[in-house]
């Protein structure tokens, strides 16, 4: 008879697989954490005490449970991607039975294409940032690399001095999986950053010391919630309409980028996607672009 484990000392075992073994950075250890763990929960109300007792059914009973609450797709696909690992895991380490997650499979996709700046947008964001005062100088800069390179917001607020090599116009990134990659910028980031590093962080430093580009107005590192405060007021004051999240500078990027003759396989090591279906969804909105393009402006569309 198979010796029953108790769910948490697997988790324990696998979260420490994760961050140590597979090396995945503390977002994604959280999220596969918080994942796993309201599957458990699940379990407890179902009156499940092993994980060998799952089986198909109530795999697709805890997915039809998402749905009544409303989760996307998008996040549903990631929770059953969460599970599925944590039992390929359980069952290579415990011999737990796996194959429930297995069978399952993900949600289509929702169709929605990548929302991104056009290129008078972008012109306008740049203009609002103008002046020599720190604050403005530090918002052009971190605007002028976000641009130039398509990066992550968390891949952006990791950047130190020694990853930058503006004399080449080269950035050094710490990707997912922390995958290293080289990135570069043109004159326009060029510029920018070094009167940035030269006439604004100094002030901004104030006596703080740590290795961190980008900072806020404290001295101390900027924040993924900081960058997007910081692009908020950019659009409040370029007077532009509707929301801004720092993943639509990555797709202004990627899109402008491929409109303008770039090959996708350039464009996905620049972005630093692992597949090449991630880097694809762009050519639809370019695609989409020329289609509106052409219907509003052919005589006989």
């Amino acid at each position: 008879m198979q010796q029953q484990i108790e769910p948490a000392v697997v988790l324990d075992e696998y979260i420490s697989y994760i961050r140590l073994e597979k090396n995945y950075s503390s977002r994604t250890v959280s999220e596969y954490s918080n994942d796993i763990q309201e599957f458990f929960s699940f379990l407890k109300q179902e009156e499940i005490t092993e994980l060998n007792d799952i089986e198909y059914p109530e795999a697709r009973l805890y997915v039809t449970r998402m749905y009544d609450k409303g989760l996307s797709r998008k996040t549903i696909s990631r929770k059953i991607s969460s599970i599925r690992s944590f039992y390929k895991f359980s069952n290579a380490r415990f011999g737990i039975n796996d194959s429930a997650f297995r069978l399952l499979h993900h949600p289509k996709k929702e169709e929605r294409l990548p929302a991104f700046f056009y290129e008078e947008e972008l012109e306008a964001l740049f203009n609002s940032c103008q002046g020599d005062d720190p604050k403005s100088l530090r918002n052009k800069a971190l605007l002028e690399l976000f641009y130039a390179t398509g990066i992550r917001v968390s891949e952006l607020t990791s950047i130190e001095l020694s990853d930058i090599d503006n004399s080449l116009g080269i950035v050094k990134v710490m990707g997912k999986g922390r995958k290293e990659r080289y990135v570069p910028f043109g004159s326009f980031a060029q510029s920018a950053l070094e009167s940035y590093m030269k006439n604004s962080r100094p002030l901004l430093m104030k006596k703080k010391n740590h290795q961190s580009l980008f900072v806020n107005l404290r001295g101390d590192p900027i924040t993924d919630r900081g960058v997007r405060h910081v692009l908020n007021m950019m659009m409040e004051e370029a007077a532009i309409d509707g929301k801004i999240y720092p993943h639509m500078i990555r797709h202004s990027f990627a899109t402008h980028m491929l409109s303008n003759g770039a090959d996708m396989r350039t464009v996905q090591e620049l972005l630093g996607h692992s597949q090449l279906s991630s880097t694809q969804v762009y050519t639809h909105i370019t695609k989409e672009h020329l289609r509106k393009t052409y219907m509003n402006t052919h005589p006989r569309a």
